[in-house]
C-alpha cells in the first residue's frame, strides 16, 4: 500500500496563544485551596490568584499570587466600595491581565473566596472583553462531601455566618451553593477517608442532578493525592464554553436546564415540568410555598397569563425564591427586534414555535432528595389556566386580579436575551 501524504495550500490555523485560565470555586475555602495546591505542584509556571475578602465590606480585600515555589504578591487592595462586583472589576480582572502580559507562558489559577459565584466572573469578563487576552479554559466547583448537604438544605442567610460581602447582600447559603455547582463544566468532590459509602452515593446523585452537563470526578478518598492525573482532568481541558448563558438563560437558549429522572437513584430525583399554557397568576402565587419548600431547587423560566409579554425567571434554594424578569418573548416583539437577541434564542425559539403562543413557554426544573413527582406535577398543572380561561384569550388576561403586578416591569430597552 502506498502512502500519500497532501499537502493543502492556504492559511493555516491560528494557534492561540493566550495564557488559560481555570477557574476553582467553592463553599469550602479549605477544600478549594486544597484542590489549588494539588494543581500548583504539576507545573512550576503555574500561578494561583487568590483573594481574602473577610475585610471587604471596610474595602478591603487582600490578594497574594504565588507559584509552587514562592508567594510572588501579597498586596493589600482598597476598593471604591466594598462588594463582590467591585472585588471583580477593580482587583481581579486587572490582575489577571496584568499577569497575561507580564507572564505570557503562565497559565493561572483563580481560586474564588466562597461568595463569589462563577456565573458573576463570567459576566464580568465577558463585559471587560478579556477573553481578548486571556482563554477560561474551565469553571470547575469544588464540595466538600462533609458539609454540602447540610448547605444546601440550609434556611440560612450569608449575614448569619457573617460571610456576606455587602451590608445589601441578601444572598442565602442554599442559593450561593447551588449556583457554584450550577455553573461549573466541572464538579470535583472532596471526600474523607472515613466516608460512608451511601452518604457518598447519594451525594453523586444529587450533583449529577443538579448539575448534569458537567463532568464529575472525586477526590480525598485516601490520604494522598495524585495531582499528576488531577491536573490531567482539570487543566487544559477546554469545557468552558463562553457563549453558554447563565442558568436563567438556558431554556431560552436551548440550552437544557435539566433531567426528568422522577425514580431517581440513592433518593436523589428530579423533575422537569412543562408547559405552552401559562400560569394562573393567582393560583401559582398560592402554591408557591409548598413547591419551594418541598424541593431543594428550582430553577427556570416560566411565564403568568396575566403578564403574557414577560418571560419570567425563577429560582429557589434553602427555602427562599426570586423571580426575576427576563425581557421579551420574542412573540410579544416586531421581528425588526428580534436581531436583539441572540442567535442561539431564535434559533431555539424557531424550532419550537407556535401557533398561538409563539416562543411562550414554562421549563422548569425541580431537584431535591424523594420527592413526589406526581404530587408536584399535580401542583403545577393546578395553577395552570383551564380550557375556560384559556378560552378567553390573551386580550381578556391583563385585566385579572395579579399578585405579580408590579414585580416584572419592562421597558422598550431591555435586553431581551438575559446574561
Amino acid at each position: 500500500m502506498e502512502l500519500v501524504t497532501t499537502a493543502f495550500i492556504g492559511s493555516t490555523p491560528s494557534v492561540d496563544t493566550r495564557p488559560r485560565v481555570t477557574v476553582l470555586a467553592g463553599f469550602s475555602a479549605e477544600a478549594t485551596a486544597a484542590i489549588g495546591r494539588s494543581l500548583l505542584v504539576t507545573d512550576r509556571r503555574l500561578l494561583l490568584v487568590s483573594h481574602d475578602m473577610r475585610r471587604v465590606r471596610d474595602g478591603v480585600v487582600r490578594r497574594t499570587v504565588r507559584t509552587a515555589d514562592a508567594v510572588l504578591e501579597q498586596e493589600v487592595v482598597e476598593l471604591v466600595h466594598g462588594c463582590v462586583s467591585c472585588t471583580l472589576r477593580e482587583d481581579v480582572l486587572p490582575t489577571l491581565l496584568r499577569l497575561a502580559r507580564q507572564r505570557p507562558d503562565s497559565d493561572i489559577l483563580l481560586a474564588l473566596p466562597p461568595v463569589i459565584e462563577p456565573e458573576a466572573v463570567a459576566a464580568a469578563c465577558a463585559h471587560a472583553g478579556a477573553g481578548e487576552q486571556l482563554r477560561f479554559d474551565s469553571y470547575v466547583t469544588v464540595v466538600e462531601a462533609a458539609g454540602f448537604l447540610d448547605d444546601l438544605a440550609s434556611t440560612e442567610d450569608l449575614r448569619d455566618r457573617d460571610l456576606h460581602a455587602a451590608d445589601e447582600d441578601r444572598r442565602g447559603v442554599a442559593e450561593v451553593v447551588v449556583r457554584q455547582v450550577e455553573y461549573a463544566d466541572t464538579i470535583v468532590v472532596w471526600g474523607h477517608p472515613q466516608h460512608d459509602a451511601l452518604d457518598d452515593a447519594r451525594l453523586t446523585a444529587l450533583l449529577h442532578r443538579l448539575a448534569p452537563w458537567a463532568t464529575h470526578l472525586r477526590v480525598g478518598d485516601t490520604g494522598r493525592v495524585d495531582c499528576t492525573a488531577l491536573a490531567a482532568r482539570l487543566r487544559r481541558t477546554g469545557r468552558h464554553d463562553p457563549r453558554t448563558p447563565g442558568i436563567l438563560g438556558r431554556a431560552l437558549e436551548g440550552f437544557p436546564i435539566g433531567i426528568d429522572d422522577p425514580a431517581g437513584e440513592h433518593g436523589a430525583n428530579s423533575v422537569l415540568f412543562r408547559s405552552r399554557r401559562p400560569f394562573h397568576p393567582v393560583r401559582l402565587h398560592e402554591a408557591l410555598e409548598d413547591l419551594t419548600t418541598e424541593a431543594l431547587r428550582v430553577r427556570g423560566q416560566f411565564w403568568i397569563a396575566s403578564q403574557p409579554d414577560t418571560a419570567i425567571g425563577w429560582e429557589s434554594a434553602g427555602g427562599g425564591v426570586s423571580l426575576g424578569t427576563l425581557g421579551y418573548w420574542l412573540a410579544a416583539l416586531p421581528a425588526e427586534r428580534w436581531p436583539e437577541t441572540s442567535g442561539l434564542r431564535r434559533m431555539a425559539a424557531d424550532v419550537d414555535w407556535d401557533p398561538y403562543y409563539g416562543d411562550r413557554r414554562t421549563v422548569l426544573a425541580l431537584v431535591g432528595l424523594n420527592l413526589d413527582a406526581e404530587a408536584l406535577t399535580a401542583r403545577l398543572t393546578e395553577c395552570l389556566l383551564t380550557d375556560r380561561e384559556l378560552a378567553e384569550g390573551f386580550e381578556a388576561w391583563p385585566g385579572w386580579a395579579d399578585p405579580f403586578a408590579g414585580f416584572f416591569p419592562l421597558t422598550d430597552e431591555d435586553d431581551t436575551a438575559p446574561a
